[in-house]
C-alpha cells in the first residue's frame, strides 16, 4: 500500500502527517508532492466519505463564502482534515470544502482558496481542481473580489470574466510549470477558450432574469502577485491593455481547469475602484472586500443557484 493510499484509509478522517512517496527524492519538490497518484488519494478520501457525486464545483471568493452555508444536505471537511491540502490563511476564507446540493443540483464548493502571496506555489493553489476533476466535476465556476479598472465600473458589479491577462505566468510563473502527466492533460494545453462562451451566454440570461443587467458586465481580468494592492503607475499600465478588474487569484485555477478538460466559468465582484490619480488620498483595503461581499451575498446566491440550475439542465440535454 502506498503511503498516499494509507493516508486516505485514515479511520479518523483526519489528514495525518505527510509522508513521502516512493523514490521522491529523485523528483522535484513540485512532482513528489503533486503527482496523479497522490491527487487521486485525496479524491478517493473524499468520495469515500460521501454520497454526493457533483459534476460541478464551485470555489467561493473573499467575502462570498456564504454560498456554501446556503447549501442544503452538506457534508463539511476543514481543510486542515483533508490529505495534503494546505490551509488558507487570509480574512473571509473560512478553509472548508463543502458537499451539497444548491437547490436540487449536486455541487462540492470550496470555502477559501489558496493565493501564491501566502507562500504557496502556484500548482499548490490549484490543487484542489484536479482533485475536484478527478472526484468526477466537469464544470468549474469560480469567483473572486476585484478591483474595478473600467470607469463604467461601480463597487458592487459582478464582471463577468470573458478573457484574462495572466502576470505572474509572464513572469514565468504557472500552475503547470514542471514534468507534464498526460493523465491530467496535454503539455501546451489552449486557454485562449478558458472561459466558455455557452455558460457566459447562460450568466447573461440570468442577469436579465434577475434584472441586474445594470450591475453586470463583461471583461478581461488580469491576475498580480500580492499581497500588496497595486501602485498607480501599475493600474494606469494595466487600464491601457484593456484590463477591466485585477485580483489575486482565479486564473492559475481556470488554467489548471482547461488543462484538465474540464469547462470554465468565473465572475468578479467589484469590490473597490482602483485608485489612478496621484492626487487621491483613497487607499484599497481587505475590510473593504469583505463588506461588499456581505452587502452582495443575496445577489450572488440567487445568481449562482439559477447558473448552476441553467448548467445542470443544459448537461441533461
Amino acid at each position: 500500500m502506498s503511503p498516499a493510499r494509507a493516508m486516505v484509509q485514515d479511520a479518523n478522517g483526519a489528514a495525518a502527517a505527510a509522508k513521502p512517496l516512493a523514490n521522491s527524492s529523485k523528483l522535484p519538490k513540485e512532482v513528489s508532492d503533486c503527482t496523479y497518484e497522490l491527487i487521486e488519494s485525496v479524491a478517493q478520501f473524499l468520495l469515500d466519505r460521501v454520497s454526493i457525486r457533483p459534476k460541478i464545483g464551485i470555489i467561493c471568493g473573499s467575502g462570498m463564502g456564504c454560498l456554501a452555508d446556503a447549501l442544503t444536505d452538506s457534508t463539511s471537511f476543514p481543510y486542515e482534515t483533508i490529505p495534503y491540502f494546505p490551509t488558507p490563511t487570509v480574512p473571509g476564507h473560512m478553509g472548508r470544502l463543502v458537499f451539497g446540493y444548491l437547490g436540487d443540483v449536486p455541487v462540492m464548493c470550496m470555502q477559501g482558496r489558496f493565493h501564491y502571496y501566502e507562500g504557496y506555489p502556484l500548482w499548490k493553489c490549484a490543487m484542489p481542481v484536479r482533485v475536484m476533476k478527478l472526484v468526477g466535476v466537469t464544470h468549474l465556476l469560480a469567483s473572486n473580489a476585484a478591483g474595478g479598472l473600467n470607469d463604467k465600473y461601480r463597487v458592487g458589479d459582478i464582471m463577468i470574466i470573458k478573457d484574462h491577462i495572466n502576470l505572474l505566468g509572464f513572469a514565468g510563473n504557472n500552475p503547470l510549470m514542471g514534468p507534464n502527466d498526460e493523465r491530467f492533460g496535454p503539455r501546451f494545453p489552449a486557454i485562449n477558450r478558458a472561459y466558455d462562451v455557452n455558460v457566459r451566454r447562460m450568466a447573461k440570461q440570468v442577469a436579465t432574469e434577475m434584472d441586474i443587467n445594470n450591475i453586470t458586465h463583461e471583461g478581461v481580468y488580469s491576475v498580480v502577485g500580492g499581497p500588496s494592492f497595486e501602485t498607480i503607475a501599475e493600474i494606469r499600465m494595466l487600464g491601457a491593455l484593456g484590463v477591466d478588474a485585477v485580483g489575486m487569484s482565479t486564473v492559475h485555477e481556470v488554467i489548471t481547469a482547461r488543462h484538465c478538460g474540464m469547462t470554465s466559468f468565473a465572475f468578479s465582484l467589484i469590490t473597490n475602484k482602483s485608485v489612478t490619480d496621484y492626487e487621491s488620498y483613497e487607499e484599497p483595503n481587505h475590510e473593504e472586500v469583505i463588506d461588499m461581499g456581505k452587502q452582495r451575498e443575496p445577489v450572488l446566491k440567487e445568481f449562482i443557484t439559477r447558473l448552476v440550475k441553467k448548467i445542470e439542465d443544459d448537461r441533461d440535454e
